[in-house]
């Protein structure tokens, strides 16, 4: 028996048991290096016609001997071969066989550690292989990290048979389910639907015996595969009802996705991809436990089912695949290298999904407003996170609620403004409660547009936005000159008093609509974004400096006023009320609502 020329005992196991989290993807690699054999000998094939055949990959299943094997009728190994690739453990014939040959076609397996994978579920495996061009054939057999042995064979064609000897089934590790053909079509189908060869096996099914209502059952050789990625199609020939298609069976959606769409780039980087925006949210797709991604092939081959750092936190809402032969990856091919491939694959398919979305505004504008009243919140999360590191990318595709009665975007706001310099916004639970705010109110009576903030991201995001297209972003409580007259100072420093350290100020303001009083905040620190932080722990104790408005156009005042010096408990009680009211206004909590109702109970 020869020893394994790569290092340790301790190293195979580590390959074995370590580096592969998953034991179903034994397959998947087996089968790739298979699919790896055949373009070897295809590329043979365009000047040899000797070499030219109907390609396939044989799957078989033994239950009787518990073995399972791999064929294929590739370019196949000889002696030396099986020597330098399986006794050698990340010995890859790939690499070898693309530089002596100049070809840069997609050769996607690997004799290397991948092969090892085998290990995991069986106990003994056995490679009987012979060369394209030889009369020879060998066979390497080994029961893992003790050795291996080389021995003549024998082999009809070239091509190369795996014969996995499984081991017995164990509460961890189901090699049971491998003798079943509808569990090896389910991982073919999962991993290796894309490979471009056909992956055939003899299946078992049932029918009723002609003329009779007796069932029997049957064998046929079925394809496993489907061979062709929807996604390597061209973009005409793909219909909405193919990709809707695509998107139910894959995620098992019973409902249509809101948009599909394929990308696809070549050049210095370059990939195929489907990407879809779903009918719904998902029910915890605001929460921790979501987990983002897309399906992530490599030529076919199916390399990670959710590759997270593909998208951002603010597109997780996106499903698809996208498949690439220009990634790095590690040996174990389940975990890729954070490597600036798989950066800039990242940041194409970002850019593609912005543009996508960009367009989607002005030609379908119906469908896009689905999106964003779905996804909405997430997408403006994208303003916000990192200090506002993607704002110029985003800030043209988030839409708002607006005064005018419809979504709007800036830019559209923007163009209705005329001579305005400020952007005006104002934040509440809901539209109806904002165009309830006294701001708002007057606002409107001056003809101003105002954008409505009701998701809890919305300030936030404008604070990190600032302006737009040169217009300040500004709350329409703030920023305007504050009303004089004179006459009503002993007033406003009254009330001041009465209310102590509850309000920084009290001030007038003229432009509140019909309302006698209202809050506002001065400082980065909103009234809504007070409310918003005291939800959260973090968040408790934050509070905005409130200051209290008060209309002199208002006949309560033009009575408080008449108050003052004359009836001050009185006028005590109507600052209490003015200040209660303009905190329910405000959409928070009046701390003392025994007192408020007294206050209210003895003014009637």
């Amino acid at each position: 028996m020869k020893k394994f020329k790569a290092e340790s005992q301790r190293l195979l196991e580590l390959m074995i048991n370590s580096i592969y989290t998953n034991k179903e993807i034994f397959l998947r690699e087996l089968i790739s290096n298979a699919s790896d054999a055949i373009d070897k000998l295809h590329f043979i094939s365009l000047t040899d016609s000797n070499a030219s055949r109907e390609f396939e990959i044989r799957l078989e299943v033994d239950k009787d001997a518990r073995t399972l094997k791999v064929i294929d009728n590739g370019i196949g190994m000889d002696e030396k071969e099986l020597e330098d690739n399986l006794g050698t453990i990340a010995s890859s014939g790939t690499f070898k066989f693309k530089a002596e040959n100049k070809t840069e076609d997609e050769l996607i397996g690997q004799f290397g550690v991948g092969f090892y994978s085998a290990f995991m579920v069986a106990d003994k495996v056995t490679v009987i292989s012979k060369k394209y061009g030889s009369d020879a054939a060998f066979a390497w057999e080994s029961s893992g990290s003790d050795g291996y042995t080389i021995t003549p064979s024998e082999r009809a064609e070239s091509g190369t048979t795996v014969i996995l000897h499984l081991r017995p089934s164990s509460e961890d590790n189901n090699t049971d389910e491998l003798l079943s053909d509808w569990r090896i079509g389910e991982l073919v189908k999962k991993y290796s639907d894309y490979i471009r060869y056909p992956i055939t096996m003899m299946c078992e099914s049932e029918r009723k015996k002609e003329g009779t209502d007796e069932w029997e059952t049957y064998t046929e050789l079925k394809t496993l595969n489907s061979r062709t990625p929807l996604w390597k199609k061209n973009k005409s020939e793909i219909t909405k009802d193919e990709l809707n298609s695509f998107y139910r069976g894959k995620y098992y959606d019973i409902v249509d996705p809101l948009y599909g769409f394929t990308a696809s780039t070549e050049g210095a980087l370059t990939y195929n991809a489907l990407l879809f925006v779903p009918g719904k949210a998902p029910f915890d797709y605001y929460t921790a436990d979501y987990k983002r991604g897309l399906s992530l092939y490599s030529n076919g081959v199916l390399i990670m089912d959710k590759c997270e750092e593909l998208l951002p936190d603010y597109f997780g809402f996106m499903r698809g695949v996208v498949d690439s032969s220009d990634l790095s990856l590690n040996i174990s091919r389940e975990m890729l290298q954070k490597d600036r491939q798989l950066k800039a694959l990242a940041a194409g398919i970002t850019k593609r999904i912005i543009n996508e979305f960009t367009k989607l505004l002005s030609s379908d504008r119906e469908t896009y407003e689905k999106i964003f009243s779905e996804y909405g919140a997430s997408i403006k999360f994208g303003l916000y996170e990192e200090f506002g590191k993607h704002k110029d990318e985003l800030k043209d595709i988030v839409l708002f609620r607006s005064s005018v009665g419809k979504l709007t975007t800036l830019s559209e706001y923007v163009g209705r403004m005329g001579d305005s310099t400020e952007i005006y916004y104002a934040s509440g639970r809901s539209v109806e409660a904002i165009e309830r705010m006294p701001q708002v109110e007057g606002a409107k009576e001056k003809g101003l547009e105002v954008l409505y903030l009701t998701d809890r991201i919305d300030e936030f995001a404008m604070k990190v936005l600032g302006s737009y297209d040169g217009k300040k972003i500004t709350p329409v409580s703030s920023g305007k000159e504050e009303t004089k007259d004179e006459s009503l100072n002993g007033l406003t420093e009254f009330m001041g008093k009465v209310l102590g350290d509850k309000v920084k100020s009290v001030r007038l303001n003229d432009s509140i609509g019909s309302h006698p009083s209202c809050l506002t905040a001065e400082g980065e620190v909103s009234l809504e974004m007070e409310r918003i932080l005291s939800d959260m722990p973090t968040g408790k104790g934050i509070k905005a400096t409130r200051i209290m408005e008060i209309n002199p156009r208002h006949a309560i005042i033009a009575r408080a006023k008449d108050m003052l010096g004359s009836d001050d408990e009185k006028l005590t009680k109507l600052t209490r009320v003015l200040y209660g009211e303009a905190l329910l206004l405000a959409g928070l909590e009046i701390s003392d609502g025994a007192e408020f109702c007294g206050d209210i109970n003895d003014l009637i």
